[in-house]
């Protein structure tokens, strides 16, 4: 039996200069956690940070999170999480919590290694109630192997964190990055990114039911760039549209996704990998769940 690879709709560039968002839905609507670079256009105030987009709107939430870098976001009962690390490659990572989007706690160390460079991170609530944060680690040598690795933590109330007993990283042999996990059917599904700078970075996609065993996606790459990249899903003004144009696009990671409004919302990074980037949209029809299945088709 032949199956078909699954949809994504590519709708095109939305800004320049933010890579790390993750859409998510708060109180019945959609927002985009995004963090803002020093080097963002509109960023005036010498520090990274982090903030929210309305995206029906466009509303800005106020900068939070002053002097952390490569957030990733998550809801559980009416709360707000935001999970960060002091540096790129710090020895640590953190959390702020908010219940309004406006005030945000004092940021509380959640995991610490004085051997780590520690990078992005993504939160699930998986099975049994119990939370697990995917996060990666580019040192220590003997632990990651070919930087970088993505190891994997977990808790049962989002406060208290401990490394996942007898779990094995994923994959000290070979690059793999920007994690994105997510919990549906009793199975845990993660994006990541693979690649060079000879050959290109793609996001693919693999499953696992215990985080242990992980089967890669026939269908896989999950996103390859493409001209689709390209395309102006927002207004830009002339000087802008001329940096896109003549980008050099060899990427397309940091892919994070949710279900709203019986469609998946897909926002992901394209460009060269090397600071020349930006943020662009996608989509699939339907719910999360069959979306993510379906990337695995049964044997006959």
């Amino acid at each position: 039996m032949m199956f078909m690879k699954p949809f994504i709709h590519k709708l095109g560039t939305i800004d320049l200069d933010i890579v790390e968002t993750t859409p998510l839905v708060f109180r019945e609507r959609l927002y985009r956690f995004e963090y803002i670079r020093q080097r963002y256009k509109a960023n005036k105030t010498g520090d990274s940070y982090f903030r929210f987009v309305t995206v029906d709107s466009g509303v800005f939430s106020s900068p939070f999170g002053q002097g952390y870098h490569l957030g990733s976001a998550f809801v559980h009962q009416d709360k707000v999480y935001v999970f960060a690390v002091k540096s790129w490659g710090g020895d640590a990572i953190f959390m702020f919590e908010s219940e309004d989007l406006c005030n945000w706690s004092e940021p509380r160390m959640i995991l610490h290694d004085p051997r780590w460079a520690a990078y992005n991170t993504s939160v699930c609530m998986g099975r049994g109630d119990r939370f697990i944060l995917a996060y990666e680690l580019g040192k220590p040598a003997e632990e990651v192997g070919i930087p970088f690795t993505i190891f994997f933590a977990e808790s049962d109330d989002l406060k208290n964190w401990r490394k996942c007993a007898g779990v094995a990283p994923f994959t000290p042999d070979r690059y793999s990055a920007c994690p994105t996990i997510r919990f549906c059917d009793d199975y845990y599904y993660m994006l990541y990114l693979e690649g060079s700078y000879e050959e290109g970075f793609r996001q693919h996609l693999v499953r696992s039911v215990d985080l242990r065993q992980w089967q890669q996606s026939p269908f896989n790459p999950f996103l390859d760039f493409s001209a689709a990249d390209y395309l102006f899903k927002s207004e830009f003004p002339l000087a802008e549209k001329g940096i896109i144009n003549r980008a050099v696009n060899i990427n397309n990671s940091d892919a994070d996704l949710c279900e709203y409004e019986n469609k998946v919302v897909i926002y992901y990074s394209w460009g060269d990998q090397k600071g020349v980037e930006f943020l662009a949209e996608a989509f699939a029809p339907g719910p999360l769940n069959q979306f993510l299945a379906s990337w695995f088709p049964a044997a006959d």
